[in-house]
């Protein structure tokens, strides 16, 4: 075989490689999150009214144009709630050193509105970070919320003003649209946010 053919040979068989390469990204499936579950198509938010932190009233429309983390809890809470704010302050800020963008906003959800008023709600979220969300207010506005989204609480081990919440322990993902689009269950870990949370940004 001359050079001229085996120069038209190595082209061929790169050609060759190069659409079978192709044909594989193109039939291969786009990565799944590991931990977290998506809807099959997002959901809209119930409609509510609350305030945020500042004693702003907010609506639906506050988790529009943002990647929300949002998580249900309240700021007497021993353990899980802080716990869990800390992982979430944790994946951002690793997050954050991949260069994701945009970074997703922590939010946290009072299911303790008589006690958590905006000023307690706008200390607990600093601990955690800057650019974060508190929500409180009206009990029955917040049950029209989490009664929309599955979100289980109730008051326990009531004795006067020391009383606990038993609460749900996922964390809800809502996209830029405002809709709720995934969810983290616990145990939570920051690594799970880390790997789960570009390849949810990407599916909208």
């Amino acid at each position: 075989m001359g050079p001229r053919n085996i120069f038209i040979a190595v082209i061929a068989v790169v050609a060759i490689a190069t659409g079978t390469w192709l044909s594989y990204q193109l039939m291969s499936p786009p990565p799944a999150p590991q931990t977290a579950t998506m809807l099959p198509a997002p959901a809209e938010l119930p409609e509510f009214s609350l305030v945020d932190h500042t004693g702003r009233s907010v609506r639906p429309e506050v988790f529009a144009d943002h990647w929300s983390l949002v998580f249900f809890g309240f700021t007497h809470c021993p353990d899980i709630c802080p716990l869990t704010m800390r992982v979430l302050a944790d994946a951002k800020i690793q997050l954050a050193a991949l260069n994701q963008d945009p970074l997703p906003r922590i939010v946290l959800v009072s299911v303790d509105p008589e006690r958590d008023t905006p000023e307690i709600m706008s200390q607990y979220i600093g601990y955690f970070g800057d650019g974060n969300l508190g929500i409180t207010g009206d009990l029955d506005e917040l049950r029209k919320l989490t009664n929309g989204l599955g979100i289980y609480f109730e008051k326990s081990s009531v004795d006067g003003d020391d009383y606990s919440v038993d609460h749900s322990a996922v964390v809800l993902v809502m996209n830029p649209a405002g809709r709720f689009h995934a969810l983290f269950g616990a145990p939570h870990e920051a690594g799970n946010f880390v790997h789960d949370l570009p390849i949810i940004m990407k599916s909208q």
